[in-house]
């Protein structure tokens, strides 16, 4: 995300977040997402300081039927190693001392600005989660899509492509958490989640070099993504946004489509399952189901009161990192 004006925070920054009380106003988050993916994906310890190292079978051993006699070759399976490295995303907040002063609340003005830092870590890390590109940018991790982007590929089964010849596309995933399918993973002898720093007070500097008193915090996260088993991950594909309609005389038939997907998982009962889609998607989903006068869509609550949508008993995530705009997959 482009960095808008000054890094720094300024009087008028300062004057916007005032309310007429002189207390720091409740900000509405316009520029908020929605990735319920950060909330259902389950992190694990990596086996590596850089990430993770996964062992996977790629053959099984011979075997024969063996007649009284004859004997009978020894024979072995195949494995390979995959490795999956881990992304550094981090953030600086910084006030100047006497900004910070003009107000009586000092903790609650660094927060205001703070809390707008971990918005955006998320959104990049929700982002990065679909379409991370170690490829392109070696810094991040890699994502599901470059992972699932060929409909001839090794793993190419696991797309369901929903029709479309356009470049107004979007995706459906269905995916089982799991350790031995999907999950995601800090470094080796590092901590899960996010690690916040009050540097406090400290010696700042200006873009030309000049120093100035003012509080500093930091922000970081690394985090990775391992795909160990693909046969339970299944993208929907393809899906042109253009052409989605209520009642799926043409477009994607979305129903038809997720149903095909629960059949791509390899086993049932393996894993912690749910589908992601944007706001688009769920959307027409909801409409589709009401065009089509079918039971496959049900709606229940969480503890926090939210609604929570599920698909045949599979919960369906609202995900705003699933962009509109994919190119097409082929």
């Amino acid at each position: 995300m482009a960095t808008i004006g000054s890094p720094a925070l300024t009087l008028l920054d300062h004057a916007k977040r005032i309310d007429p009380d002189g207390k720091i106003a409740k900000i509405a988050e316009l520029v908020s997402e929605n990735n319920e993916i950060l909330e259902d994906m389950p992190f694990m310890e990596g086996n590596l300081p850089t990430g993770h190292r996964s062992t996977v079978r790629t053959g099984l051993p011979d075997v024969t039927w063996r007649q009284l006699n004859y004997g009978v070759q020894p024979t072995k399976s195949t494995t390979k190693q995959v490795d999956d490295t881990v992304g550094m995303l981090e953030a600086f907040g910084e006030v100047d001392k006497d900004l910070a002063a003009i107000n009586a609340n000092l903790d609650e003005f660094r927060l205001s600005e703070d809390v707008a830092k971990l918005e955006a870590m998320g959104q990049e890390i929700a982002s990065t989660v679909f379409y991370g590109n170690t490829a392109t940018d070696p810094e991040k991790f890699m994502g599901l899509a470059p992972r699932f982007s060929s409909l001839s590929a090794e793993n190419g089964g696991q797309i369901l492509n929903g029709g479309s010849n356009d470049t107004d596309n979007t995706s459906i995933w269905l995916l089982a958490w799991d350790p031995n399918t999907v999950y995601g993973i800090y470094p080796k002898g590092s901590k899960a989640g996010l690690s916040s720093m009050d540097l406090g007070l400290q010696v700042l500097e200006d873009a030309n070099g000049g120093k100035y008193m003012g509080y500093q915090s930091h922000y970081q996260q690394k985090a990775g993504l391992v795909v160990k088993d693909w046969r339970y991950v299944c993208r929907i594909a393809n899906i042109e946004v253009s052409d989605l309609l209520a009642n799926p005389t043409s477009g994607a038939n979305l129903i038809n489509l997720m149903v095909q997907a629960t059949h791509k998982m390899y086993k049932q009962g393996v894993g912690k399952l749910a589908f992601y889609c944007n706001r688009t998607i769920m959307s027409f989903l909801d409409q589709q189901t009401l065009n089509q006068a079918q039971m496959n869509v049900t709606y229940t609550q969480d503890p926090h009161g939210r609604r929570v949508v599920n698909f045949r008993g599979i919960p369906v995530r609202m995900c705003d990192a699933i962009l509109n705009t994919e190119a097409l997959v082929s």
